[in-house]
């Protein structure tokens, strides 16, 4: 699928205006996302890539739809996992729920930067080296396999994270939230607030997870723009898809081996691909196969005593 630059500058000055009036509208007054208001627009960022998609089957056919398709349903079913170490890294900070969606926010702008550098670099190397592929694909049967053996209550060393220390050894902190504020200028110099540090490990922690998700996308599709438009989509309802799960996550509890079982799809995808090529539908069919069955064993089979007990601690 050949877009003209003119293309990807559009995509790019829809997204940025959208964020902007996120920025100025929505963020206008610091306030606690309710379930209603993320249903609402996590609703609107899927109906947004549906459309989207409608779009790329209009002018490019059904394969570059499919493919689009598939890269969107991949990325927003990995981008479950972040929102679980978002939860754990707001109740580590104590981060109040009305400064939540501005640390998100800045954090999904930056996430929209690392992976178009992720995407651009990764289809680079993957022309240049054909190998990559596989070694792409080992790494993501090696991530499933991990995730898959993860222990759920597994603990996330914030306070040893590198990219804290090194931000602390650089500017000086407060002790204290000091509103939505990032940097507040007190005695005559400017200091980082709380609130900055989270924003850091959001980061850091997007960083980590691009690693799955960019080698995931790039097993999809071999067009740069369809990896590029998926991923960005997909990120961009991340923030109300956190806001509407985060407080019913722990009902899903078989749904990071259903992660776990895409990642090492798409990790065996990668690998016989020289060999076998697995159709865009057979993939997208398997993928969301995977997903609905991972929901649906979290919600009918009963939670045994020992569990229900652990699922309650650890909230």
């Amino acid at each position: 699928m050949e877009v003209h630059i003119w293309g990807w500058i559009a995509f790019n000055v829809v997204v940025i205006l959208m964020l902007l009036v996120d920025l100025l509208v929505l963020q206008h007054d610091a306030h606690e996302i309710k379930t209603k208001e993320a249903a609402f627009w996590s609703g609107f960022w899927i109906v947004v890539s549906l459309l989207f998609c409608s779009g790329i089957y209009f002018f490019a056919g059904s394969r570059p739809a499919l493919e689009f398709l598939t890269g969107y349903v991949v990325e927003k079913a990995l981008s479950v996992d972040n929102i679980f170490v978002f939860i754990v890294v707001f109740l580590f900070f104590g981060v109040p729920a009305k400064y939540q969606h501005r640390v998100l926010f800045w954090g999904v702008l930056a996430a929209l930067i690392m992976r178009g550098l992720f995407i651009t670099v990764g289809f680079y190397l993957v022309h240049r080296f054909e190998w990559l592929m596989l070694l792409f694909g080992l790494f993501l049967i090696y991530t499933g396999v991990r995730m898959f053996y993860q222990d759920d209550d597994e603990s996330i060393d914030l306070e040893n994270n590198w990219a804290m220390r090194i931000t602390k050894r650089i500017l000086p902190v407060t002790s204290e939230y000091r509103g939505a504020a990032f940097f507040v200028k007190e005695g005559g110099r400017w200091l980082a607030t709380p609130l900055f540090m989270v924003l850091i490990v959001i980061n850091v922690v997007d960083l980590v997870f691009a690693f799955d998700s960019i080698p995931a996308v790039l097993a999809v599709t071999n067009d740069s723009f369809l990896a590029y438009s998926s991923n960005i989509l997909a990120i961009l309802g991340l923030r109300a898809l956190y806001f509407l799960l985060a407080s019913v996550l722990d009902k899903f509890r078989f749904l990071k081996l259903g992660l776990a079982f895409i990642m090492v799809f798409v990790g065996i995808k990668m690998l016989i691909e020289e060999y076998y090529t697995i159709s865009i539908g057979i993939s997208l069919g398997i993928i969301t196969l995977a997903l609905a069955i991972s929901i649906a064993a979290s919600l009918l089979i009963p939670v045994k005593e020992g569990e229900e007990t652990q699922l309650v601690e650890s909230r």
